[in-house]
């Protein structure tokens, strides 16, 4: 499930880096922001590919490099995006949408401070030595409550990512994707390029 999701995230971002590109062609500070949020969004899903195939009971700290990738350039590409979404107002960008992708990056931050904060009290070496194993927690297991604050700010941390991605709808909208056929020849046994029409067909059945 995170393989998928991790493959279509590379999609939307990239989608979404060619349509910051092509409106905003000239703009060269916007198109190395663009260029920069690319990367970090790319990264963001190769450490997610790192979660689902590196279980964090047999590879602890692959397991944990791919979490800091996730979590930690996927906040930098909302960052990247909310800085585009404000260089490219009012023109382009209304108001409305960065201000709610600014409330959401606001959102991811508390979260991801409250997950590093309680995670490191929690793996401090004061609640045992077998906290990074550990699978099933009791109430009465020292250090309960900072497992389930932990917990609770990752899944909160990753709600802001989905809401994130949900604010695109309305930019995608505009977008239609199509997909071109090129036939070379009339056959798939001529040996000599043969000039034949093409067919254009729409990649989806209507505008994303």
């Amino acid at each position: 499930m995170l393989n998928i999701a991790a493959v279509l995230c590379i999609a939307t971002i990239y989608v979404r880096y060619k349509q910051v590109h092509a409106l905003n062609p000239e703009e060269s500070r916007i198109i190395r922001i663009n260029k920069a949020g690319l990367a970090l969004g790319l990264l963001s899903c190769f450490g997610l590919s790192i979660v689902a195939n590196f279980q964090k009971t047999d590879f602890f700290a692959v397991h944990i490099c791919g979490a800091v990738l996730t979590f930690g350039m996927g906040s930098l590409y909302m960052l990247v995006q909310t800085v585009l979404s404000y260089q490219m107002q009012p023109k382009i960008h209304g108001k409305q949408v960065f201000w709610i992708r600014l409330l959401l990056v606001i959102w991811c931050g508390v979260s991801a401070l409250t997950m590093l904060t309680s995670s490191s009290f929690l793996h401090s070496g004061k609640f045992g030595t077998d906290v990074d194993q550990k699978l099933h927690w009791n109430p009465e297991d020292k250090g309960y409550v900072l497992h389930m604050i932990t917990t609770a700010a990752e899944w909160s941390m990753s709600f802001s990512f989905f809401a994130f991605f949900l604010t695109y709808v309305r930019d995608f909208q505009k977008i239609s994707l199509r997909v071109e056929a090129n036939l070379q020849g009339l056959t798939l046994y001529d040996t000599a390029p043969c000039p034949v029409n093409n067919d254009r067909t729409r990649l989806l059945s209507r505008d994303l």
